[in-house]
């Protein structure tokens, strides 16, 4: 998985060049179904996780830089909270899951300053909460359901119409 689909596209499409046009489709069908066969087998081998080994790093990294903070609860309900880091202040909305940064609305996952406001809120139990601030897309059952179903980008010659 580490050459882009444009990229394989591109060297496949180079290397037939002499062939016809329902050849070089038929070729894009079938990486595109290799490129789906190998993300079902890394989403099949890594169901034990909660989400996409991508968002579980985001969540580590967040975590990590969080921890240089510090938060203040400043409407006592555990709902708002101000951040405080090197020459920034951003205010943090855990009901609403939004953070002055921008961060948390945009990526869907909880930003550094978010991280921190969790842990005042939950304690040692804010590793497994953030899971519930984030979204459902970054999650492995997710990702299974969608590359379940093939993709076929050309149907059989035999449904093909002909003028």
């Amino acid at each position: 998985m580490t050459t882009t689909i444009a990229e394989a596209m591109n060297s496949m499409l180079i290397a037939k060049r002499e062939y016809p046009m329902a050849s070089i489709f038929n070729l894009i069908a079938k990486r595109f179904g290799e490129i789906f066969r190998e993300r079902r087998a890394y989403v099949v081998k890594s169901k034990d996780k909660k989400f996409v080994l991508t968002a579980e790093k985001i969540l580590r990294d967040n975590i990590s830089e969080g921890n240089s903070f510090y938060v203040e609860n400043i409407s006592g309900d555990e709902r708002q909270f101000t951040v405080f880091s090197s020459g920034c202040t951003t205010k943090v909305d855990l009901l609403e899951r939004s953070c002055s940064c921008r961060k948390f609305e945009l990526v869907k996952i909880p930003c550094a300053h978010a991280m921190i406001s969790l842990r005042l809120k939950h304690n040692d139990d804010y590793g497994l909460r953030v899971y519930d601030y984030s979204s459902p897309l970054y999650k492995m059952e997710e990702h299974l359901l969608a590359y379940l179903k093939s993709i076929n980008v050309v149907p059989l010659e035999s449904k093909w119409r002909m003028p």
